[in-house]
Protein backbone atom coordinates (compact mmCIF):
# COMPACT_ATOMS: atom_id res chain seq x y z
CA UNK A 1 0.00 0.00 0.00
CA UNK A 2 2.92 2.08 0.75
CA UNK A 3 6.19 1.34 -0.43
CA UNK A 4 9.85 2.66 -1.08
CA UNK A 5 12.41 1.76 -3.29
CA UNK A 6 15.98 2.74 -2.23
CA UNK A 7 15.41 6.06 -1.74
CA UNK A 8 17.88 8.76 -0.26
CA UNK A 9 17.85 12.20 1.20
CA UNK A 10 20.41 15.06 2.29
CA UNK A 11 19.57 18.28 3.55
CA UNK A 12 21.22 20.96 2.26
CA UNK A 13 24.32 21.05 4.40
CA UNK A 14 25.52 17.65 3.11
CA UNK A 15 23.69 15.43 5.99
CA UNK A 16 22.40 12.21 4.14
CA UNK A 17 19.33 11.69 6.66
CA UNK A 18 18.11 8.70 4.74
CA UNK A 19 20.34 6.22 3.15
CA UNK A 20 18.96 3.86 0.42
CA UNK A 21 15.76 2.57 2.17
CA UNK A 22 13.97 0.37 0.53
CA UNK A 23 10.24 0.12 2.96
CA UNK A 24 6.77 -1.24 2.74
CA UNK A 25 3.28 -1.36 5.00
CA UNK A 26 0.39 -3.40 3.50
CA UNK A 27 -3.40 -2.71 4.00
CA UNK A 28 -4.52 -2.43 7.56
CA UNK A 29 -1.01 -2.73 9.40
CA UNK A 30 -0.45 -1.52 12.45
CA UNK A 31 3.49 -0.30 11.84
CA UNK A 32 5.72 0.89 14.22
CA UNK A 33 9.39 2.41 13.17
CA UNK A 34 11.83 2.75 16.27
CA UNK A 35 14.94 4.11 16.05
CA UNK A 36 16.83 6.68 18.21
CA UNK A 37 16.41 10.42 17.83
CA UNK A 38 18.58 11.79 15.29
CA UNK A 39 18.23 8.34 13.16
CA UNK A 40 16.01 9.61 10.65
CA UNK A 41 12.48 8.71 11.71
CA UNK A 42 10.68 12.18 10.84
CA UNK A 43 13.13 12.79 7.80
CA UNK A 44 11.37 9.51 6.09
CA UNK A 45 8.22 10.04 7.03
CA UNK A 46 8.08 13.61 5.54
CA UNK A 47 8.42 11.18 1.82
CA UNK A 48 5.41 9.25 2.22
CA UNK A 49 3.11 12.06 1.07
CA UNK A 50 5.55 14.37 -0.84
CA UNK A 51 6.69 16.91 1.58
CA UNK A 52 10.03 15.54 1.04
CA UNK A 53 11.11 14.57 -2.76
CA UNK A 54 13.94 12.16 -2.46
CA UNK A 55 17.53 12.59 -4.44
CA UNK A 56 16.73 9.17 -5.18
CA UNK A 57 14.44 6.23 -5.50
CA UNK A 58 10.85 6.27 -5.55
CA UNK A 59 7.96 6.16 -3.63
CA UNK A 60 4.87 4.10 -4.42
CA UNK A 61 1.28 4.22 -3.17
CA UNK A 62 -1.00 1.35 -4.01
CA UNK A 63 2.05 0.58 -6.64
CA UNK A 64 1.62 4.21 -8.15
CA UNK A 65 4.66 6.23 -8.53
CA UNK A 66 4.44 9.32 -6.44
CA UNK A 67 4.56 12.81 -8.60
CA UNK A 68 5.37 15.98 -7.77
CA UNK A 69 2.83 18.22 -9.40
CA UNK A 70 0.56 20.17 -7.70
CA UNK A 71 -2.64 17.89 -8.52
CA UNK A 72 -0.60 14.34 -7.76
CA UNK A 73 0.37 15.81 -4.26
CA UNK A 74 -3.05 17.09 -3.62
CA UNK A 75 -4.50 13.56 -4.57
CA UNK A 76 -1.85 11.36 -2.20
CA UNK A 77 -2.26 14.14 0.85
CA UNK A 78 -5.76 12.72 0.99
CA UNK A 79 -4.77 9.46 0.73
CA UNK A 80 -1.78 9.76 2.96
CA UNK A 81 -1.91 12.19 6.22
CA UNK A 82 0.89 12.77 8.28
CA UNK A 83 0.07 13.62 12.32
CA UNK A 84 3.21 15.61 13.23
CA UNK A 85 5.45 15.44 16.40
CA UNK A 86 4.85 18.68 17.59
CA UNK A 87 0.85 19.74 17.04
CA UNK A 88 2.01 23.26 17.33
CA UNK A 89 3.37 22.95 13.93
CA UNK A 90 -0.42 21.68 12.69
CA UNK A 91 -2.48 23.53 14.62
CA UNK A 92 -2.56 27.37 13.31
CA UNK A 93 -6.55 28.33 13.12
CA UNK A 94 -8.26 30.53 15.83
CA UNK A 95 -10.72 27.67 17.31
CA UNK A 96 -10.66 23.69 16.94
CA UNK A 97 -13.14 23.43 14.33
CA UNK A 98 -11.81 25.68 11.92
CA UNK A 99 -8.41 24.06 11.78
CA UNK A 100 -9.90 20.61 11.02
CA UNK A 101 -12.21 22.40 8.50
CA UNK A 102 -8.91 23.68 6.93
CA UNK A 103 -7.93 20.44 4.57
CA UNK A 104 -11.81 19.52 3.58
CA UNK A 105 -12.04 23.27 2.29
CA UNK A 106 -8.44 23.85 0.79
CA UNK A 107 -9.28 20.35 -1.63
CA UNK A 108 -12.42 22.35 -2.95
CA UNK A 109 -15.11 20.34 -0.51
CA UNK A 110 -18.67 22.15 0.37
CA UNK A 111 -19.39 23.66 3.54
CA UNK A 112 -22.37 21.63 4.30
CA UNK A 113 -20.12 18.27 3.28
CA UNK A 114 -16.85 20.01 5.58
CA UNK A 115 -19.12 20.56 8.41
CA UNK A 116 -20.00 16.79 8.62
CA UNK A 117 -16.39 15.98 8.38
CA UNK A 118 -15.13 18.37 10.62
CA UNK A 119 -18.16 17.56 13.67
CA UNK A 120 -17.42 13.10 13.07
CA UNK A 121 -13.55 13.62 12.94
CA UNK A 122 -14.15 15.71 16.08
CA UNK A 123 -16.57 13.00 17.72
CA UNK A 124 -14.11 10.29 16.87
CA UNK A 125 -11.27 11.96 18.85
CA UNK A 126 -13.57 13.14 21.71
CA UNK A 127 -13.06 16.63 21.26
CA UNK A 128 -16.79 17.14 19.60
CA UNK A 129 -16.86 19.86 22.96
CA UNK A 130 -13.94 21.68 22.21
CA UNK A 131 -14.60 22.67 19.18
CA UNK A 132 -14.99 26.18 19.37
CA UNK A 133 -12.35 26.33 21.64
CA UNK A 134 -8.90 28.16 20.71
CA UNK A 135 -6.63 24.87 20.15
CA UNK A 136 -3.31 26.90 22.29
CA UNK A 137 -5.79 26.75 25.68
CA UNK A 138 -5.88 23.00 24.94
CA UNK A 139 -3.47 20.38 26.60
CA UNK A 140 -1.24 18.66 25.05
CA UNK A 141 -3.02 15.23 25.13
CA UNK A 142 -6.00 17.45 23.55
CA UNK A 143 -3.54 19.10 21.01
CA UNK A 144 -2.40 15.76 19.80
CA UNK A 145 -6.26 14.70 19.20
CA UNK A 146 -7.39 17.92 17.14
CA UNK A 147 -4.04 16.86 14.94
CA UNK A 148 -5.32 13.47 14.19
CA UNK A 149 -9.06 15.23 14.11
CA UNK A 150 -7.78 17.05 11.20
CA UNK A 151 -6.39 14.11 9.52
CA UNK A 152 -9.28 12.00 9.62
CA UNK A 153 -11.53 15.12 8.24
CA UNK A 154 -9.49 14.61 4.93
CA UNK A 155 -10.72 10.43 5.16
CA UNK A 156 -7.22 8.98 4.66
CA UNK A 157 -6.54 5.61 3.77
CA UNK A 158 -2.96 5.46 5.68
CA UNK A 159 -2.29 7.91 8.76
CA UNK A 160 1.46 8.44 9.68
CA UNK A 161 2.40 9.59 13.47
CA UNK A 162 5.42 10.87 14.27
CA UNK A 163 6.08 10.13 18.06
CA UNK A 164 2.10 10.66 19.06
CA UNK A 165 2.47 10.28 22.54
CA UNK A 166 5.60 12.78 23.12
CA UNK A 167 5.28 14.38 26.05
CA UNK A 168 2.19 12.81 27.33
CA UNK A 169 1.62 11.42 30.60
CA UNK A 170 1.43 7.72 30.87
CA UNK A 171 -2.73 7.60 30.41
CA UNK A 172 -2.84 10.41 27.94
CA UNK A 173 -0.61 7.75 25.94
CA UNK A 174 -2.31 4.98 26.57
CA UNK A 175 -5.05 7.15 25.43
CA UNK A 176 -3.85 8.41 21.96
CA UNK A 177 -2.81 4.69 20.83
CA UNK A 178 -5.84 2.77 22.16
CA UNK A 179 -7.10 5.38 20.20
CA UNK A 180 -5.14 4.84 16.89
CA UNK A 181 -5.97 0.50 17.55
CA UNK A 182 -9.34 1.45 16.95
CA UNK A 183 -9.13 3.38 13.95
CA UNK A 184 -7.02 0.68 12.85
CA UNK A 185 -9.42 -2.15 13.79
CA UNK A 186 -11.84 0.06 11.34
CA UNK A 187 -9.33 -0.72 8.59
CA UNK A 188 -7.36 2.77 8.26
CA UNK A 189 -3.52 1.53 7.92
CA UNK A 190 -1.33 3.36 10.92
CA UNK A 191 2.35 3.78 10.79
CA UNK A 192 3.84 5.13 14.03
CA UNK A 193 7.73 6.31 14.71
CA UNK A 194 8.24 6.17 18.34
CA UNK A 195 11.70 5.79 20.43
CA UNK A 196 9.25 4.18 23.33
CA UNK A 197 9.92 0.31 22.99
CA UNK A 198 7.23 -0.26 25.78
CA UNK A 199 3.95 0.10 23.77
CA UNK A 200 5.38 -1.68 20.61
CA UNK A 201 4.73 -5.17 21.53
CA UNK A 202 0.76 -4.69 22.81
CA UNK A 203 -0.15 -2.63 19.95
CA UNK A 204 2.03 -3.31 16.35
CA UNK A 205 2.02 -6.15 13.69
CA UNK A 206 5.14 -5.26 12.14
CA UNK A 207 7.86 -3.37 13.54
CA UNK A 208 11.09 -1.75 11.40
CA UNK A 209 14.49 -0.32 12.91
CA UNK A 210 16.68 2.27 11.78
CA UNK A 211 19.50 3.59 12.81
CA UNK A 212 22.13 6.34 11.06
CA UNK A 213 19.40 6.89 8.11
CA UNK A 214 18.79 2.93 7.15
CA UNK A 215 16.60 0.27 8.32
CA UNK A 216 18.30 -2.27 9.69
CA UNK A 217 15.45 -4.50 10.47
CA UNK A 218 12.33 -5.60 9.91
CA UNK A 219 9.52 -8.13 11.13
CA UNK A 220 7.43 -9.05 13.87
CA UNK A 221 7.65 -7.67 17.52
CA UNK A 222 8.87 -11.28 18.72
CA UNK A 223 11.20 -11.36 15.61
CA UNK A 224 12.62 -7.59 16.00
CA UNK A 225 13.29 -7.89 20.00
CA UNK A 226 14.54 -11.59 19.74
CA UNK A 227 17.51 -9.54 18.37
CA UNK A 228 18.94 -7.91 21.54
CA UNK A 229 22.54 -6.86 20.42
CA UNK A 230 21.16 -5.31 17.34
CA UNK A 231 18.07 -3.37 19.55
CA UNK A 232 21.05 -2.29 22.17
CA UNK A 233 23.32 -1.23 19.00
CA UNK A 234 20.80 1.02 17.77
CA UNK A 235 20.61 2.92 21.39
CA UNK A 236 17.15 1.68 22.10
CA UNK A 237 16.27 -1.22 24.75
CA UNK A 238 14.47 -4.33 25.08
CA UNK A 239 10.46 -3.68 26.61
CA UNK A 240 11.00 -3.56 30.47
CA UNK A 241 9.10 -6.77 31.08
CA UNK A 242 11.48 -8.64 28.24
CA UNK A 243 13.96 -7.03 30.57
CA UNK A 244 12.86 -8.82 33.77
CA UNK A 245 13.16 -11.53 32.38
CA UNK A 246 16.27 -11.42 30.85
CA UNK A 247 17.38 -10.43 34.46
CA UNK A 248 15.78 -13.61 35.95
CA UNK A 249 17.36 -15.75 33.15
CA UNK A 250 21.03 -14.91 33.26
CA UNK A 251 21.55 -13.09 37.13
CA UNK A 252 19.34 -15.57 38.65
CA UNK A 253 19.51 -18.50 36.40
CA UNK A 254 15.90 -18.88 36.08
CA UNK A 255 15.31 -20.22 32.75
CA UNK A 256 11.17 -19.10 32.21
CA UNK A 257 11.53 -19.69 28.25
CA UNK A 258 13.37 -19.80 25.07
CA UNK A 259 11.95 -16.33 24.26
CA UNK A 260 11.35 -13.23 26.65
CA UNK A 261 7.59 -12.66 26.70
CA UNK A 262 7.09 -8.83 25.65
CA UNK A 263 4.17 -8.03 27.28
CA UNK A 264 2.09 -8.32 30.65
CA UNK A 265 -0.45 -11.14 29.50
CA UNK A 266 2.63 -12.88 27.88
CA UNK A 267 4.45 -12.90 31.06
CA UNK A 268 1.79 -14.04 33.11
CA UNK A 269 1.27 -17.03 30.59
CA UNK A 270 4.53 -17.77 30.80
CA UNK A 271 4.69 -17.79 34.83
CA UNK A 272 1.92 -19.81 34.96
CA UNK A 273 3.43 -22.64 33.10
CA UNK A 274 6.41 -22.15 35.25
CA UNK A 275 4.63 -22.83 38.39
CA UNK A 276 2.87 -25.38 37.08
Amino acid sequence: MLQTKNISYSYTDGHKAINNISFEIDKGDMAFLLGKNGAGKSTLFLHFNGIYEPDEGEVLIDGKLLKYDKKSLINVRQKVGIVFQNPDDQLFASTVEEDVAFGPLNIGLSQEETEKRVNDALKIVGMLDSSKKPPHHLSGGEKKRVSIAGILAMKPEIMVLDEPTSGLDPKGASDILNLLKELNEEGMTILISTHDVDMVPIFANKVFVMDKGKIIKKGTPEEVFSDIELIRDSNLRLPKIAHLFEILDKEDKLKFSDNYPLTISQARKVIKNYLK
